[in-house]
């Protein structure tokens, strides 16, 4: 294709008009959907980068009285105070044991429900069973945790089933009982969000080429190799990017949930880096020192992030960047 360098009567190079009249034609005829792209762009600029100027709260002795930016420098002395405090040792325990444990049970249990929801011959019964499966995730934790709290009460359902099945003897209140703060925040976490998460893996399974399962089935492989032989090479991508996602999160512990379920009495087992942080900033008023809390936290999961990728990246050659 030949472009014409040549000048028009006014001096300006002609190549040059044609291409910025070509971007404008262009740039018109997508002016809805840049008009939405813009209104993103606008969202992200005014709640996750203007926010950004709060993270020098983290080096200055703010109290709450006057601007930020009117209040003195404090160094590195609030991150030091990390290191010197005594409660930072059980929260930190606390946010790892509750989030390792939820990637390592949590994790798998949507891939095997996918698969296995892709072996249902019944596509009503498969509708109704992930219509089921993903309810929970609709109900807030506000309410779930209401219902928990009826739930595992000492005059519960869960106590009068184990006390007619003979398991105890006495209810026990069992948010109430620091040791099993866990099992019920893990448990109920998977309860109300696994069929969500299954719904990506269903989506990933559904894009497979069915020639391949025709394949298998030509050389003599049944539903179980099928499955892990076609099925989960065929989501492997999808899986290391959504784990990626998930060890990038481990000091995320669920805000929301963890503050419905905890209280004084379990607080040793319960206390993570997001209510902790609640707690000193919103509460006691020491917002520059919660600010420090929250940008260590930031920078370990930065650090989780490309650690995750870069293993990924080397094993299954799929990775987010």
């Amino acid at each position: 294709m030949n472009v014409n360098l040549g000048s028009d009567t006014r001096g300006q190079p002609t190549a040059k008009v044609g291409i910025r009249n070509k971007f404008l034609a262009k740039l018109w005829s997508q002016r809805y959907l840049q008009v939405m792209a813009l209104l993103g762009v606008a969202w992200m600029i005014l709640f996750n980068y203007i926010p950004m100027y709060g993270i020098t709260l983290a080096f200055k002795e703010y109290i709450g009285v006057g601007s930020p930016a009117d209040a003195p420098w404090a160094g590195w002395t609030h991150f030091q105070a990390i290191w010197d405090d005594e409660r930072m040792g059980e929260v930190v325990r606390n946010t790892l044991g509750i989030s390792l444990l939820k990637l390592i049970i949590g994790f798998p249990l949507p891939i095997l429900f996918a698969l296995f929801l892709n072996e249902l011959r019944s596509l009503k019964f498969n509708r109704v069973v992930q219509t089921i499966s993903y309810l929970p995730h609709f109900l807030s934790w506000v309410i779930l945790g209401g219902i928990l709290t009826a739930w595992l009460s000492d005059v519960g359902i869960l106590n009068d089933i184990l006390r007619g099945l003979h398991f105890i003897d006495e209810p026990i209140s069992y948010l109430a009982e620091p040791r099993y703060f866990w099992t019920i925040a893990i448990g109920s976490d998977i309860w109300k969000e696994f069929g969500w998460n299954a719904i990506i893996y269903i989506a990933a399974i559904a894009s497979i080429s069915p020639e391949l399962y025709e394949a298998a089935t030509i050389d003599g492989a049944g539903r179980f190799q099928k499955m892990f032989y076609v099925t989960l090479p065929s989501i492997r991508g999808t899986i290391s990017i959504l784990f990626i996602l998930a060890v990038s999160a481990l000091l995320n512990s669920n805000f929301d949930q963890i503050l419905i379920l905890k209280n004084q009495v379990n607080e040793s087992m319960s206390n993570v880096v997001d209510t902790y942080v609640y707690e000193i900033g919103i509460r006691q008023g020491r917002f520059s020192y919660s600010t420090a809390v929250g940008l260590v936290k930031a920078f370990i999961a930065l650090f989780l992030l490309l650690f995750a990728n870069s293993v990924t990246k080397r094993m299954n050659q799929s990775s987010l960047f």
